[in-house]
């Protein structure tokens, strides 16, 4: 376990870097709207001289984040937001080929994840960049002291500004937010099509399954849900939502979805995936019916969604039987399998989305960092939406990459969506 206190990084092996650059590489061949803006932050340097910790995940598409504002001038420090998360490869290069101070090893353990958050901290941001919000939570509850150099702050996903709306609402928010999760580039591509693939892909290639035929429940049917009820059912799987919600739930039917509650769908489910951002979805009522050989998956960002020590309890033997499945056996001889011990399963067991996907959310974080630079002093101890004008930016970029062309607003039709005199 290679750690440099004197340089900043705490990595598993620093031999890696060699494969790690390759792989980086090959992720900004995916992600041509954040290179474009690499480029233009490689001559304005829009963020020079400003300290930025973020806790993310340390994949490829991230590395390719810290590249983009290390050219726009940040002094940079990178810790992971998932215990699981984290490629070794990339950790070793963001050290080694871009001296970039990086704290992230696969698998390492909660006194080692909170360690790495401390050390992100102890770079007195002024600008966090956070996923699931632990970096900021950790800010104000534990070196409250350091919360003088922050101007501002984003936050990459729903779990993460769920948190942050709680502690806006409680009154405890000490700066300003972004609320990058919140960007329809975000959530409708990033949460929908990257969750919905790379979900999928976690959970085969932990298990190696086939999905045609299995009845596969997808547990909330917000962005993320809808990416993977979509995912499974062109796969052949026959897929079951369970929400909370009556408006979600009323379009999971109009989709063509069965839906029905946790307890009855868990008789039936041959898998079972949770994306909603809240606790113990899959719970012990549940655990109770589950069939022989259910498999049971996470994929929101925390490892609480599924009730872990429920289950543990519940069981007279556990075994792991292959290297992100483990086996629980209840009294009565049934097997639960749970996949990377409930942690995301897209991020655990597979690489996460796609770099083409991460391209726009990237994007929203590379130019609301800016923002927040510009813009912090000025607002207020809230979460804010990503203003629209970015958020319409990166979608013409993305557009423009792709070789794809839209149509204008005429001045006529542009003074009609203005105006009230003009009517039938």
């Amino acid at each position: 376990m290679p750690t440099d206190a004197r340089h900043g990084y705490d990595i598993k092996d620093a031999s890696l870097a060699s494969m790690g650059k390759l792989r980086i590489e090959w992720a900004q061949s995916q992600m041509p709207v954040l290179s474009l803006i690499r480029k233009r932050f490689e001559q304005e340097k829009p963020l020079k001289g400003v300290r930025l910790s973020a806790c993310l995940h340390v994949t490829t598409e991230t590395a390719n984040l810290m590249l983009t504002l290390k050219s726009g001038g940040a002094d940079l420090t990178l810790c992971a937001s998932n215990p699981l998360s984290t490629q070794d490869d990339v950790a070793a290069s963001l050290v080694v080929d871009y001296g970039i101070p990086t704290y992230a090893i696969k698998w390492e353990d909660e006194v080692t994840y909170y360690k790495h958050i401390e050390a992100a901290l102890a770079h007195k941001p002024n600008v966090t960049m956070d996923d699931g919000a632990d970096l900021v939570s950790s800010l104000h509850k534990d070196t409250t002291g350091l919360i003088e150099y922050v101007v501002g702050g984003t936050e990459e996903t729903t779990t993460g500004v769920i948190r942050l709306r709680s502690m806006e609402a409680n009154g405890v928010l000490k700066f300003p937010i972004v609320a990058v999760n919140e960007a329809e580039t975000k959530h409708f591509f990033d949460n929908r099509y990257g969750t919905g693939q790379s979900t999928i892909d976690g959970i085969l290639r932990a298990t190696n399954v086939l999905l045609a035929g299995k009845t596969l429940v997808a547990s909330g049917y917000g962005w993320c849900g809808r990416g993977v009820a979509m995912r499974a059912k062109g796969m052949g799987a026959n897929v079951i939502v369970t929400e909370v919600n009556p408006v979600r739930a009323i379009e999971a039917v109009m989709d063509g979805y069965r839906v029905m509650p946790m307890v009855e769908a868990a008789k039936i489910a041959d898998i079972i995936v949770t994306t909603t951002g809240n606790i113990n979805i899959v719970d012990e009522p549940h655990l109770k019916v589950l069939k022989d050989g259910a498999i049971l998956a996470n994929s929101g960002h925390f490892n609480d969604e599924i009730n872990i020590p429920s289950n543990a309890g519940m069981s007279a033997k556990k075994r792991r039987i292959r290297e992100f499945v483990d086996e629980y056996t209840f009294a009565d001889g049934r097997r639960v399998y749970l996949l990377g011990e409930g942690r995301l399963i897209n991020l655990a067991a597979a690489e996460g989305h796609p770099a083409a996907v991460m391209d726009m959310s990237f994007a929203n974080q590379a130019l609301c960092a800016e923002f927040i630079v510009k813009e912090g002093k000025r607002l207020q101890k809230k979460v804010y939406n990503v203003p629209e004008q970015i958020d319409k930016e990166i979608a013409r970029l993305k557009l423009t990459a792709m070789g794809i062309q839209i149509d204008e607003l005429t001045e006529e039709q542009a003074q009609y969506l203005v105006s009230w005199e003009m009517g039938t």
